[in-house]
């Protein structure tokens, strides 16, 4: 999956998507939909056809699109999402449902689809979600029956019914996966095919701008050129081949949502006088509501932007760094969306200034493409399996990397990732030892602390490069050298602090035996405190970055 867009095209892109916003959808069109829970079908079809043209981007150039990379994807997903979650929903539906198409499609399937997208604007739903199967793919109840006419199969008879999805009262084209005699099989269905039908559209929480609808297929007859791929029974496999791609798309729409709410918060504190002076000079106000949770959403940012690149560079479909990257993003975004409500106070609980819709929107992102309950089980597992191949040696080796990264570029943080890696490793180890991971509430715990481990080591990584001017061109540059820097060592004590301390609590919550003392030694608990010192300073240091303060 190339990057094919330079600097230039993805800034005029987001430009354009910014501009579109600015005409098609202020901040008072935005509050009338969400009360009156309306999907702007005819805005979002100009925003994927003509008009606009973002379908383009996710198309790859030899079916008529830009060919754009996972980096580009998640910048411009971000900017949709900073828009508004809905409506980006509503776009980001039509590149889910393509996706069993892009990567397991037959040539002339991608050039009759695909084409037909980037051509005309198509809006797809992905319909695979059941109501008694959740997000189990593999729980299927809807069928696909061969039709079969002189022992050939000549077409698919569908039933059953998908539950949650995107787009699905108003989709031109539907990928519906169902139970075919081989196995699990993705499906092209053409909106009007008799048969298929849609319910009324839920009832959300947040995400009013978008459709989500139950969709019905009662005898649905699709011809057999319809199968995705040609091939029965690959259905699976076809999903699990784009789970890091889309859940870095999920995790862009937690960063842009989560910047969103900060950026409506900053400029109040300013403007907010309480007790002789504004909130933002308040330590109590911007440490609690402000730092801490720029801090995290530039830790998702800058796991996103590793593994977006490594995608692009070829480098697989990377389902763990996926789930890492969604986790760290949409849990910084609601915290961020929860603490803009409480840093405007009664302001921020009103429709009017935004913030309280933004926390109802964001909160989708922890729950749809796996929710954070099931990213958790899927880092730990995926990281428990890395931790025995690799003999334990999995994160020495990254603690040893982040060391040497210490010593060559000393205040991005590194010192204290080291820390948090090397403790980690103990922590694997130590449940290993002790069969630990039978417990399923310390997987989960386990998932929990690799993801802010990993982000943290990430977040002094990509401060390194901005300090050695190495980041990628088109890298978002909110913040800079010296701003990366501080957020990294606040992320990397944390990390260091988090997984010592609850590491050693979910051992001796889970009957490991050890000595708590023995515990605290083996997991650096006494160095992770030393590498507190300093930590008022560099959250001062950053509150001056984040409201452009002299001398910041």
């Amino acid at each position: 999956m190339p990057s094919a867009l330079d600097r230039e095209t993805l800034d005029l892109t987001i430009e354009a998507i910014r501009d579109f916003a600015r005409e098609q959808f202020p901040q008072e069109v935005l509050l009338d939909l969400d009360a009156s829970d309306e999907f702007p079908e005819a805005k979002v079809r100009a925003m994927c056809g003509g008009e606009l043209g973002v379908q383009l981007l996710f198309i790859p150039e030899a079916y008529g699109g830009m060919g754009g990379g996972a980096f580009d994807v998640y910048r411009v997903c971000e900017a949709l999402a900073a828009v508004d979650v809905g409506v980006a929903t509503g776009v980001l539906a039509t590149f889910l449902g393509s996706d069993p198409i892009h990567f397991g499609g037959t040539e002339e399937q991608k050039l009759r689809w695909l084409g037909a997208i980037a051509e005309r604007g198509l809006l797809m739903a992905y319909a695979a979600t059941e109501p008694e199967a959740g997000s189990d793919l593999g729980a299927l109840r809807t069928t696909a029956t061969p039709v079969e006419e002189e022992g050939r199969v000549v077409a698919y008879r569908l039933d059953g019914n998908k539950q949650w999805i995107s787009n699905g009262g108003f989709a031109d084209l539907y990928s519906v996966l169902a139970a075919a005699p081989g196995g699990p099989s993705w499906f092209v269905v053409e909106r009007g095919t008799p048969g298929l039908s849609h319910g009324k559209p839920e009832d959300k929480h947040g995400i009013r701008a978008s459709n989500t609808a139950e969709v019905t297929l009662d005898g649905v007859v699709v011809p057999a050129d319809r199968l995705v791929g040609g091939v029965e029974g690959q259905g699976l496999v076809q999903a699990q081949m784009v789970f890091g791609y889309t859940r870095l798309m999920v995790a862009a729409f937690g960063l842009g949502a989560g910047w969103a709410a900060l950026d409506r918060a900053l400029p109040y504190s300013t403007a907010r006088i309480q007790a002789g002076g504004p909130l933002s000079e308040k330590q109590g106000y911007t440490h609690k509501l402000i730092v801490p949770h720029a801090v995290r959403l530039e830790t998702a940012r800058a796991y996103i932007e590793e593994t977006a690149e490594r995608i692009d560079r070829g480098e697989g479909n990377l389902n763990t760094e996926g789930a890492i990257a969604k986790y760290l993003a949409s849990e910084a975004g609601l915290a961020a969306a929860d603490a803009a409500i409480q840093a405007l106070g009664g302001y921020g609980y009103t429709r009017e200034y935004m913030v309280e819709k933004i926390r109802r929107d964001v909160r989708i992102t922890t729950i749809y493409e796996g929710t954070s309950e099931i990213m958790e089980m899927t880092i730990a597992r995926d990281r428990w399996q890395l931790h025995l191949k690799t003999r334990g040696e999995q994160y020495a080796t990254e603690a040893a990397a982040a060391a040497a990264l210490a010593r060559r570029q000393p205040g991005v943080g590194a010192e204290a990732a080291a820390l948090a890696l090397a403790a980690l490793g103990v922590l694997f180890e130590r449940c290993r030892v002790a069969r630990l991971t039978r417990h399923q509430h310390l997987l989960f715990r386990l998932g929990e602390l690799t993801a802010a481990v990993e982000g943290a080591a990430a977040l002094a990584r990509r401060a390194a490069r901005a300090a050695a001017g190495e980041l990628d061109a088109k890298t978002d540059r909110r913040l800079s050298p010296a701003a990366l820097a501080l957020a990294a060592r606040i992320a990397a004590r944390d990390a260091a602090r988090g997984v010592a301390t609850d590491g050693a609590r979910w051992l001796l919550a889970a009957g490991e035996g050890s000595d708590p003392a023995a515990l605290a030694g083996a997991l650096r608990l006494e160095a992770a405190l030393a590498a507190q010192t300093g930590l008022l300073e560099d959250l001062d240091r950053f509150a001056d970055h984040l409201y452009g303060r002299t001398g910041a």
